[in-house]
């Protein structure tokens, strides 16, 4: 199952639990209808006792905060998910955008680097079977061409297997960066879904005296915990257009340096994809920059401490392993 269908059941799940909502909002208007009842009378009695007129207005919050609870998944959810949606939409588009062109440059690399391969007659060998067989054909039975041909082969194997271990590191960490995404992508639905059923009980609360600041601290951490997949699509969008530029940058080398490592650009790619893996777990903090929400900071703080550990034992183990390989193989072509 591709990871893009996992997002899309995340999507799905936060759709089927939005009518729980209407389940709880039985217990919310009986903690609001109570909450109102001294609410109300406290406010008459404290006007009577001083002799005054009764202000009305101030009377009419209870009603207000009665209304959003009946009609919660339509009024407050829908409100919210209305005025929100459009920059979740705009930030996939973006996405989208730079994806497709990361994947022409790449295939277009792709390209460069076997041409390049093959005019080189002394790598021409390692990537096409047909010039390797047409090397072997010219060589004889000799002491000096069974030594050539002992040292094709184990050149063409000592290719292939730094190839191999190349790819395959750079698919474990590829799978570790959308393993990332998955982890937030995951965390934000269940907080969305917990605050969505449990919204009805905030507001309720949030009408007796002393807790008028629940409402707005649910809406605050409601907002930012939805801003986690705009970051988080606006974070990829910045790595993938790297991805495009660093691609961009190889097929200029290709074409016009006759020298370029193709290996240090491979590293480059591996270093950049560690990045992306422990910048993924920053999301939290950076949506507390556009909306501060009381009691998400501590939050924050662990995984990013967490990130970090894990990120300095992914990046050293990579790195040291990768090294160690390509070492033992670039003596063995030596």
């Amino acid at each position: 199952m591709e990871f893009e269908n996992l997002h899309q059941i995340l999507r799905s799940l936060y759709e089927e639990m939005m009518p729980l909502c209407s389940e709880m909002a039985g217990v919310a208007k009986g903690i609001a209808a109570l909450g109102a009842l001294f609410y109300v009378a406290c406010r008459v009695w404290q006007s009577l006792s001083r002799a005054e007129a009764i202000d009305v207005f101030p009377m009419l919050r209870p009603f207000a905060v009665g209304l959003c609870i009946m009609f919660f998944p339509a009024v407050v959810l829908g409100t919210l998910n209305g005025v929100l949606s459009p920059v979740v939409q705009g930030t996939a588009k973006m996405l989208d955008g730079q994806t497709l062109d990361m994947q022409k440059y790449r295939e277009q690399k792709d390209k460069l680097e076997y041409e390049a391969m093959m005019r080189n007659p002394e790598t021409a060998y390692l990537v096409s079977n047909e010039e390797f067989d047409k090397q072997l054909d010219e060589l004889g039975w000799g002491p000096e061409d069974m030594a050539t041909m002992a040292g094709m082969y184990i050149d063409r194997g000592a290719y292939n297997m730094e190839k191999n271990i190349r790819d395959f590191f750079r698919e474990v960490l590829e799978l570790m960066f959308q393993a990332a995404a998955l982890v937030i992508d995951t965390i934000r639905t269940f907080f969305l879904v917990v605050l969505s059923i449990l919204g009805p009980v905030a507001f309720a609360i949030s009408v007796w005296d002393g807790f008028q600041s629940t409402l707005t601290q649910w809406i605050c951490r409601y907002v930012q915990v939805y801003l986690w997949l705009p970051v988080s699509d606006l974070f990829s969008t910045i790595l993938a257009k790297i991805q495009v530029l660093m691609l961009q940058n190889d097929i200029s080398e290709l074409q016009n340096n006759p020298n370029f490592s193709i290996e240090a650009s491979n590293g480059v790619y591996i270093v950049f994809l560690i990045i992306g893996i422990i910048g993924y777990f920053t999301i939290p903090t950076v949506a507390g920059w556009i909306i501060q929400a009381g009691g998400m900071g501590g939050y924050g703080q662990n995984i990013g401490k967490a990130t970090g550990r894990a990120g300095g034992i992914a990046g050293a183990t990579a790195g040291a392993a990768v090294g160690n390989v390509v070492g033992r193989v670039g003596k063995l072509l030596k």
